[in-house]
């Protein structure tokens, strides 16, 4: 009885133990996947992990309520949510589809204190919202990312130019926002002066005056770090560039067919990063001065050829980042390969014309030349296997993978290609993300059967025109133990086969199918349905580009997503919720 008592006595406090080992522990644990699995260990750790989580992103808003996060997360520094899906950045997704930012701006308002960072993409975001988050969190807001939204205007832009004085990074690319003014840049470059980022890149913003952006670079001097406009002479932005000492990205203006207004134009002396739109062979000059400083490009709205393309690649030996379009041609990445040995991404678009061409022959030079590449999308024209075995033996680092066949040609030097992509997964072993985007005959159910065998990291899945019959989709099922997102265009699994899919995959967080071919009441597709598995049709009518006549309208789509929050109420009459019912009382 002795005994005992005295190892009572000298146990440690269960609890006290418990919040050293955490105290020692989570201040190094970063990564968002590893806080879920600490915050699994008791329920001691899943508090001190709400407590302590200063970031959190909502991959789709409706996975969970605002509510439920504040009372989860209420120390929240920095929030992302996510709207509409992927989808409608290719307007597949009708543009009221949803992802309202008003419940998540209240919430802010009320519970979440300590945002000083905010990231809403794809959302619907209206110029009510931005006036309750200015009064509420102006002055506190440091990063505020309107990212792909849509709903606002210049209005709201104004409140913010007024109210957040500390912003560090104000980030508006390819949001469609209602120009009324220019005075929002004004008002920002009058009430900020540590501004770091300002992105309206890609924007209708073109009313701005010259004398603002001179204002802020002058104002922000010591901070500002890249600037990213929507269209407008670069020759005017000479002041701008004078003032913008520390400036390192710039992206947009226009070069216009007047070379000789660019005779002299000095960038800042920083600068590595650029994006240059229209520009041609004769603007080329005025970027050799920094080319060798140059890590990242994009040439996605230049309007170069191939040679364009090579004389100026071969100049960038500390390149890092690549974006252009299919007009760089094998001969294009071969220099590539050749000059750019620290390429780390590339995405490789379709042009507009039909004289780009990108194969097996330009893939191989890249997959052998640049070693460190960790993101590779590429638009093919045409593949073989030796290619993507090429990429699996050589490209150790790649994380990200992504190749679409584009239909420019008949035929094809070798289809299918399952043992390419076999060799590929198997030797790209870090590979997170996966894209093959093909034509009918282009993977075979073998071809899923080795997808699902090899990709053992694969998180997000990007499917088109792959496999033969339901048996590829069940065999793909067996394997990706960590598949989290799946995508697919042009499947035509039957409903069972989808069902079987998901039920085999229990990481399975999000699916979309474009396409789908609903059968009577949707009855069949219902056998995926599970606990906490949101459902919805939706129709093609509302999408820009959608035939108008019933008979030809296209196959709705299928949305399907993990969620706590049960199925949402605001949806449109372009979409069906399947499951769970809903409940409008």
């Amino acid at each position: 009885m002795e005994e005992d008592l005295k190892s009572t006595r000298l146990q440690p406090d269960s609890t006290e133990f418990t919040d050293t080992v955490f105290n020692c522990v989570v201040p190094y644990i970063h990564d968002h996947r590893d806080r879920s699995s600490v915050s699994l260990v008791c329920r001691k750790w899943c508090e001190l992990d709400g407590v302590t989580r200063k970031h959190v992103t909502i991959a789709i808003c409706y996975s969970t309520t605002p509510l439920r996060l504040s009372q989860r997360f209420p120390l929240l520094e920095s929030l992302t949510v996510k709207g509409k899906p992927r989808a409608a950045m290719f307007d597949l997704i009708p543009e009221n589809w949803g992802g309202f930012v008003t419940p998540w701006v209240r919430i802010i308002d009320d519970k979440l204190n300590c945002l000083k960072c905010l990231h809403f993409r794809r959302m619907i975001v209206k110029d009510s919202d931005i006036d309750l988050l200015t009064r509420s969190r102006g002055s506190e807001l440091r990063v505020l990312k309107l990212d792909l939204c849509s709903g606002f205007s210049t209005d709201g832009l104004l409140r913010i130019g007024k109210l957040c004085g500390n912003l560090r990074v104000l980030y508006l690319q390819e949001s469609l926002i209602v120009e009324k003014d220019g005075e929002w840049l004004h008002e920002l470059a009058l009430n900020n002066s540590v501004l770091e980022s300002l992105n309206f890149y890609m924007t209708d913003l073109g009313k701005f005056s010259f004398k603002d952006l001179e204002l802020i670079a002058k104002n922000c001097r010591e901070s500002l770090v890249s600037v990213k406009i929507s269209e407008c002479d670069v020759a005017d932005l000479a002041v701008f560039f004078n003032n913008a000492v520390r400036l390192e990205e710039f992206g947009g203006g226009a070069f216009s067919n007047q070379p000789d207004k660019y005779t002299g134009l000095k960038f800042p002396p920083l600068l590595k990063c650029v994006a240059l739109n229209y520009m041609s062979q004769t603007d080329i000059p005025v970027v050799l001065p920094f080319a060798s400083r140059i890590t990242k490009l994009d040439l996605l709205y230049a309007l170069f050829d191939t040679d364009d393309h090579c004389f100026l690649v071969q100049r960038c030996p500390n390149l890092e980042v690549l974006d252009t379009r299919d007009a760089i041609r094998d001969r294009g990445l071969q220099v590539l390969s050749q000059y750019c040995k620290k390429l780390r991404r590339i995405k490789i678009e379709r042009g507009d014309d039909e004289e780009g061409f990108v194969s097996q022959t330009g893939l191989i030079s890249l997959a052998q030349g640049c070693l460190e590449l960790e993101c590779l999308h590429v638009n093919l024209t045409d593949i073989s296997n030796e290619a993507l075995e090429c990429v699996g033996t050589h490209l150790k680092k790649l994380y990200d993978f992504r190749m679409i066949l584009l239909d420019k040609e008949e035929r094809i030097t070798e289809l299918p290609l399952d043992n390419g992509v076999r060799a590929l997964l198997n030797g790209c072993n870090k590979l997170e993300r996966l894209g093959v985007y093909l034509r009918p005959g282009g993977l075979t159910d073998v071809g899923l059967g080795y997808i699902g065998q090899y990709a053992q990291n694969v998180r997000y899945m990007l499917l088109g025109f792959t496999g033969e019959t339901d048996a590829g989709l069940i065999e793909l099922s067996k394997g990706c133990p960590k598949l989290q997102k799946l995508e697919m265009r042009g499947c035509g699994f039957s409903e069972h086969a989808l069902s079987t899919f998901v039920l085999n995959v229990p990481s399975l967080r999000y699916l979309w199918i474009q396409g789908y071919r609903a059968s009577e009441n949707c009855s069949g597709i219902l056998a995926m349905a599970r606990p906490f598995w949101n459902m919805e049709l939706i129709s093609s009518e509302g999408i820009d580009g959608a035939p108008g006549n019933s008979e030809q309208q296209q196959p709705p789509s299928l949305l399907a997503y993990y969620s706590l929050a049960g199925q949402r109420t605001d949806f449109p009459e372009t979409v069906l919720p399947l499951h769970p019912p809903v409940n409008l009382h």
